[in-house]
């Protein structure tokens, strides 16, 4: 890398991330935090363009008009998603969330604060290239990204490549794992109506039972992993909500379960709304009674570019060492970034933030946490990668 970055600022970065921490905002509520990246990347002299995707905020640095097809360069995109979770935190910190029900219980305060890191130090440089931020609304509901691709965020300039990380309480904090290929699984959400007949409860002979039913139901759906599935293929299959009746001597009339299927992609992935219908339909039929299915891919596979991964990677081993890059990183969990990555190559990759030695707390937990000291780290990952990929790209 012939350019060189000003130093991560660690006591700003931790200082932006608490002050997130302890205003979290729900998927396309991310008013107060559009607003203070807004302002950030405008006093940074970035072209800054909001309510992209709702909520989103892009700001570009150009160099010559950048972008593909203006013969100035490769344009090169880096994301970080903003919202929190519907979650009641349960630490005790100085910097606790001030919002009851509502909590950054995934790292995504972390991410803005990296980001936003990233964009100081890149921007007194001068690339050979164009750099483009993408601070994404609602990655927790799956939306954000496709809002954003909607309004343009891969347009004007054209991004070339992009790249994105996530602050990961499986790994310790100076660790980072990457791997090529799919790494985050795909998201889909199923909402079943068991339709019966419902009747006193002393009397079971007169009603058709959707609680029995639904217990049924959910036994059957368990089974599409067990039997209907290629064990080389992963695939998790969770019932997640199930809710009938409101008194305890009624037999209700109707049942509704929740739930999702997550995958890598393959057959599975292919046939799982068919499958889901069918047992669903089928078991409720065998019973005399009907159901319901709603079912909706919120996002498919997330697969990271076998070139853009190498590059990253190299990246990851200058910062932390060869030893301390993981392959083999992988999870069922999903991620909206799959849009971005479906349209131009690139890379997600995941920055340990446990505490060594130490078991951290999930995410989405209310006790969820991370080492700040992950956050240099991460800094330092976008800001070299985008360096790296803009300076091989000329």
């Amino acid at each position: 890398m012939s350019l060189t970055l000003p130093p991560v600022d660690r006591d700003a970065l931790v200082a932006t991330r608490r002050d997130l921490h302890q205003h979290p905002e729900l998927g396309f509520q991310e008013t107060r935090t559009s607003t203070l990246v807004a302002e950030r990347l405008q006093s940074l002299g970035y072209q800054v363009k909001t309510g992209v995707g709702q909520t989103g905020v892009v700001a570009v640095k150009r160099v010559g008009g950048g972008g593909s097809g203006g013969g100035q360069g490769k344009c090169v995109m880096l994301r970080a998603d903003m919202d929190a979770l519907p979650v009641e935190e349960a630490n005790e910190l100085p910097y606790k969330s001030t919002h009851p029900g509502r909590m950054h219980a995934c790292g995504h305060d972390g991410h803005v604060a990296i980001g936003l890191e990233v964009a100081r130090r890149l921007a007194s440089l001068s690339l050979p290239g164009a750099v483009k931020f993408a601070f994404q609304p609602a990655e927790e509901i799956s939306n954000g990204a496709q809002a954003m691709i909607r309004d343009g965020v891969l347009d004007a300039p054209k991004v070339d490549a992009a790249f994105g990380i996530h602050l990961w309480n499986d790994l310790p904090v100076g660790t980072i794992g990457i791997m090529p290929g799919p790494v985050m699984a795909s998201v889909d959400e199923f909402e079943i109506t068991i339709l019966g007949r419902g009747g006193h409860a002393a009397a079971p002979h007169q009603t058709i039972d959707p609680v029995l039913i639904a217990a049924h139901v959910v036994t059957g759906l368990q089974s599409l992993v067990s039997r209907r599935r290629n064990p080389f293929e992963e695939g998790v299959v969770s019932v997640t909500q199930v809710s009938a009746g409101h008194a305890f001597n009624v037999i209700p009339g109707r049942a509704d379960l929740r739930g999702t299927v997550r995958t890598f992609g393959g057959k599975f992935f292919e046939e799982a709304q068919r499958l889901v219908e069918e047992a669903a339909q089928g078991i409720a039929g065998a019973f005399g009674a009907s159901a319901e299915v709603r079912y909706r891919r919120l996002s498919g596979p997330m697969a990271n570019d076998e070139k853009m991964t190498a590059l990253m990677k190299d990246v990851g081993e200058e910062i932390v060492g060869k030893e301390r890059v993981i392959g083999g990183v992988r999870t069922m969990g999903g991620e909206d970034m799959s849009y971005f990555l479906r349209q131009v190559p690139g890379c997600f990759a995941f920055v340990g933030s446990a505490p060594p030695g130490k078991k951290a707390s999930p995410h989405h937990s209310p006790t969820f946490d991370i080492d700040e000291d992950a956050l240099p780290i991460g800094a330092e990952l976008l800001a070299r990668t985008a360096v790296r990929y803009l300076e091989q790209a000329q």
